[in-house]
């Protein structure tokens, strides 16, 4: 029997950033338990928005260890997404993870802060403020199945495309469930505002994504 050569990547920065997401998680569950388990329904069941749009909203440390939790599972599958979808062979840097992580705070923060903006000028900053609580509510739980992919992409099936792509289905059926809710929910002002409600569309919701694409086009992912 020859032996084979196995390349093993050196994952141990990408284990520190999964355990810490997971601990993210972990506190979040432990302080605030009720509300955990209803946000573990969220995609089925309308109870965690309903409980607690009106209190704490944006502000409140469950909504900041998840948010966390967003960021560092995003960044991660980002990070590999692009190697995998490039087909890229090289080895994994901890500063091409930091220069995407930095990316998506600056992109998430910056586009809460348009969005506060926008309901200040228009008057409307309660709608907004609800509004930006439901979106980061499905956007956060959609990061668990980015923890899963993670996961699966570190230790089981490295390279694979296929949970690349059924991870990117997943959250984007997530966040569809989650933008269907919202507009049942505001269909009245939405109908009464449906000019500036396009307009809320192409400018902070669908042209940050087309950027981006664009970028990752013209970039051969």
């Amino acid at each position: 029997m020859e032996p084979v050569q196995r390349v093993i990547h050196n994952i141990n920065w990408i284990t520190i950033i999964i355990f810490s997401s997971i601990l993210c998680i972990v506190i979040a569950k432990n302080l605030f338990y009720n509300r955990f388990l209803n946000f573990m329904i969220l995609p089925f069941n309308n109870k965690y928005i309903f409980m607690y749009n009106k209190k704490d909203k944006l502000i409140n440390w469950f909504n900041i260890f998840f948010t966390l939790f967003q960021l560092l599972n995003f960044s991660l599958f980002i990070y590999y997404a692009s190697n995998i979808l490039s087909n890229s062979n090289s080895d994994l840097y901890f500063l091409v993870f930091s220069i995407i992580l930095g990316f998506l705070v600056l992109f998430l923060f910056g586009k809460i802060l348009l969005q506060l903006g926008s309901g200040f000028i228009f008057n409307n900053n309660k709608i907004i403020s609800e509004f930006i609580f439901k979106k980061l509510s499905y956007l956060n739980f959609s990061s668990i199945i980015m923890l899963a992919a993670n996961i699966v992409l570190t230790y089981v099936f490295k390279d694979s495309k296929i949970v690349v792509f059924v991870s990117i289905f997943l959250v984007v059926v997530v966040n569809i469930i989650g933008w269907i809710t919202i507009i049942k929910n505001y269909q009245k002002i939405i109908s009464g505002y449906f000019f500036y409600f396009i307009l809320y569309l192409c400018a902070l919701e669908i042209a940050p994504f087309v950027i981006i694409a664009n970028y990752l086009k013209d970039q051969g992912i």
